[in-house]
């Protein structure tokens, strides 16, 4: 199987993919796209940017799964808003073919997942990304970020699907309210 992990963001949107097969993982691209070539103040052409360069990467790489940042909330509203539209445009790429599943996973479940705490410094993912997939060196941040995102999904997708086939759980489709609590 192949994942395509997203890191977003407006400046620049980290992309990683990686082949799973079983527990073995093999390092496939990574990357950055950048949007400096956009006028600072030209948001929509930003987004373009990020939406034509996922779009572009699906393309190449043909991943069959894809796993996104979550935005956390900044102290900067303004910041936080504009990630959220940054994330908005790599998730309308990733799912505009149609067929695309899109997982989400926060900071600290990605750095659980890669370095073994949730507050592991971004120096750490690095490492750790480039001895999980024995890299020659450690890729950029952005890039590290995003091929975590594809490793803890990798991991995570794994035992999810382990999961649903031991057990009989099935997804809630009604709720009951009751006293302020939903049942």
């Amino acid at each position: 199987m192949r994942i395509l992990g997203i890191d977003p963001g407006l400046q620049t949107t980290g992309f990683g993919v990686i082949d799973v097969d079983g527990p073995r993982l093999a390092y496939v691209a990574s990357g950055t796209i950048r949007t400096k070539e956009a006028a600072l103040g030209d948001l929509p052409g930003r987004l373009k940017l990020i939406f034509d360069g996922v779009r572009e990467v699906m393309a190449r790489y043909e991943p069959q799964q894809s796993s996104v940042e979550i935005v956390f909330v900044n102290v900067n509203p303004q910041s936080t808003l504009l990630l959220g539209q940054a994330r908005g445009a790599a998730l309308a790429a990733l799912v505009s073919g149609g067929e695309m599943a899109v997982s989400e996973y926060t900071a600290l479940q990605m750095k659980k997942a890669v370095v073994g705490h949730g507050h592991a410094r971004k120096e750490q993912v690095q490492h750790m990304v480039m001895r999980l997939l024995q890299l020659p060196s450690e890729p950029n941040k952005d890039a590290a970020d995003a091929l975590g995102l594809a490793i803890c999904h990798a991991h995570a997708g794994h035992s999810m699907a382990a999961m649903a086939r031991a057990t009989g759980l099935t997804r809630r489709t009604h709720a009951q309210l009751k006293g302020g609590r939903v049942y």
